[in-house]
């Protein structure tokens, strides 16, 4: 999931009771205590399960784990949208509650022991576990958690949209807190609460190293205080950072953590290209890879470290199973030259991704043509049954073709495919007003060519945005490629500098409130929202309003379908491809439980280090 918001009504009213014959006041309602909360069927584990089942609880606890990353960083403040946080701050940092990794939408307390919320979702509380502390010692408080949802959403943007239908967190109880939304039945929002980032409240407002009061608003590398199982050990800015696992760690036995969080030190070491991080991980100086790169993993690996066996090279369907995903070159259609659909179709006609599949790609890949690809949300054929008639609800605000033309991704793959999809691109653009002069396509009122820039976030997708500008050029349009450093294309997209850029939207098997901010018409008005593509539309706003308040999971899988035909019938991205499979490769100095989670890697928290000793 990855969704947020909403649900109304006062504290008192959720919690009133109708007065009963022979009293004359209103009576509370005892409130019904759950250890967990699932949004999709019901939870596997019960209350008191000693661990899940995908873990080792008798896993050997020390040793080191060593990674490398892609960037720079340079805050260690978890809740801030300005700067590039460090890898690795959710190890130091709690939530209230966690997922599991075998089920699709299931999460049990962590920091909150339970969670009680009345029928109709109209609030949530939390109860604190007695037992969570700070590592100073002092203990998790309802101030701690109150303090971080207001500062959430009063200095990280993308939060303040998330959390919008929250309308305010309270101490309802010594270690309760109970957040109150703007409307009922809104199923996903306690789910949504629970994911929120605590941190300590005290520590923020004290005094930091430098002899000045903390502030939660600025960028900071000052070692934080956490409640999680590891605390930052060293810092080199932008360079490395090392997490050291805490013995005094509060929760290192409850079930929820049974099993994991084995390492006794992780380190993370920042590069600037991918290549040579990879040659660093083979020299044996990381302990781990996730290879991104169909010809690399095909092409890369006969070297004796792999050949003998001290390497281990393994592909995995399980975090690809309830996850789903649209990636492509994404147009801004803030822009004037990307206004109009037509346009934005053409190009997609110019892409060859059959030709890519047999040169780069070893035939590894499959082309998307979904915003729920890999999902059984994902839209098919012509619309019918109970997404025709959530369709028909909103006939007058869609484009009337989702009613009669199924999307299909344009095929190419040879010289003929790819001269008639050309002339089908030239056509489309003629009807938004373009026209070929000489080798150039031009605006027919004001003369200007069709030209704009491919901003890419590193140079991997580069072979494949070059093969992409090549075929447009062969229609007068011209496209140049820039590959820029990733704090550089977070802060361009954020304020919303490109015109096309290469990005990703990922969902989950629950997709709700999320989606108001990957397609909504006020996070389209909002920098640094991920509505990338500044789609604003009433039909999308009301089909996404469908899919955040349906009421059971057939509702909800029929109005994401037609969300994701209405999505695909305004073009706002040219949709690429995405691997069947995540492949790993690992050195012999850490291991994994035989059988790893249904929808996970279960990397790094169920994985030990083969040189500990317990």
């Amino acid at each position: 999931m990855l969704a947020r918001r909403i649900a109304a009504l006062t504290l008192s009213l959720a919690l009133a009771w109708p007065a009963l014959p022979g009293r004359g006041l209103a009576q509370e309602p005892e409130r019904q205590w759950r250890h967990g909360i699932a949004t999709v069927g019901d939870l596997k584990y019960p209350e008191g399960f000693p661990h899940y089942d995908y873990v080792n609880p008798q896993a050997p606890k020390g040793g080191s784990l060593r990674l490398a990353v892609e960037g720079n960083f340079d805050t260690l403040n978890p809740l801030l949208a300005r700067g590039e946080p460090a890898s690795g701050l959710e190890q130091v940092f709690e939530p209230l509650m966690v997922s599991a990794s075998d089920e699709l939408s299931s999460m049990y307390g962590l920091l909150a022991e339970s969670l009680s919320h009345p029928d109709d979702y109209s609030s949530v509380t939390f109860r604190l576990r007695p037992e969570a502390k700070w590592a100073d010692g002092e203990p998790v408080t309802p101030e701690d958690v109150i303090f971080s949802f207001e500062n959430a959403k009063k200095n990280v943007p993308q939060m303040e949209f998330y959390y919008r239908h929250v309308t305010k967190a309270d101490k309802t109880g010594d270690r309760e807190v109970t957040f109150t939304f703007d409307e009922p039945n809104n199923r996903e929002l306690p789910q949504i609460v629970g994911q929120l980032t605590i941190v300590p409240k005290h520590w923020w407002e004290g005094t930091g190293m430098n002899g000045e009061v903390r502030d939660i608003g600025r960028t900071a590398l000052e070692p934080p205080l956490g409640s999680g199982p590891y605390k930052v050990a060293s810092v080199t800015p932008g360079s490395a950072i090392t997490y050291e696992r805490r013995d005094d760690y509060w929760g290192k036995d409850i079930n929820v953590n049974v099993g994991q969080n084995n390492f006794g030190t992780i380190t993370y070491r920042y590069y600037a290209d991918r290549d040579v991080m990879f040659q660093s991980f083979r020299s044996g100086n990381e302990d781990y890879w996730w290879e991104n790169t169909a010809r690399r993993w095909a092409t890369s690996y006969d070297f004796p470290a792999v050949n003998d066996g001290r390497i281990k090279l393994e592909e995995h369907e399980n975090e690809l199973r309830k996850v789903g995903v649209m990636v492509g070159f994404v147009f801004n259609t803030r822009r004037e030259k990307f206004s109009d659909p037509r346009v934005r179709e053409a190009l997609n006609y110019a892409f060859d991704f059959e030709e890519l599949r047999r040169t780069i790609f070893y035939d590894t890949y499959d082309r998307v043509d979904s915003f729920f690809f890999r999902t059984d949300m994902a839209s098919s054929g012509l619309p019918e049954g109970a997404e025709l008639e959530i369709l028909n609800e909103v006939k007058d605000l869609v484009p009337p073709k989702v009613f009669t033309e199924p999307y299909r991704n344009p095929v190419n793959g040879d010289p003929q495919k790819l001269r008639e999809n050309l002339r089908m691109a030239v056509s489309l653009l003629r009807e938004a007003g373009y026209q070929l002069q000489g080798n150039r396509m031009v605006n027919t009122k004001t003369g200007e060519p069709l030209t704009f820039e491919i901003m890419l976030g590193g140079p991997t997708i580069e072979p494949v945005a070059l093969a992409f500008a090549r075929n447009l050029k062969m229609i007068g349009v011209e496209a140049t490629v820039r590959s820029v450093e990733q704090s550089q294309f977070t802060n361009r997209w954020r304020s919303r500098d490109f015109d096309v850029m290469y990005n990703a939207w990922g969902q989950s098997s629950n997709p709700g409130n999320e989606q108001a901010e990957y397609w909504g018409s006020e996070a389209a008005k909002r920098d640094g929202s991920q509505n990338y593509s500044g789609i604003s539309d009433p039909g999308v706003d009301a089909l996404v309003r469908k899919v955040i308040f349906a009421k059971d999971r057939d509702e909800q899988i029929a109005a994401v379908k037609a969300l994701d035909r209405v999505l695909l019938a305004h073009h706002i991205v040219v949709p690429t491809y995405t691997a069947k499979t995540s492949r790993i490769a690992y050195w012999d100095t850490i291991a994994h439980p035989e059988t790893l989670p249904e929808y996970s890697l279960g990397f790094p928290a169920i994985w030990w280090s083969t040189t500990a000793a317990n």
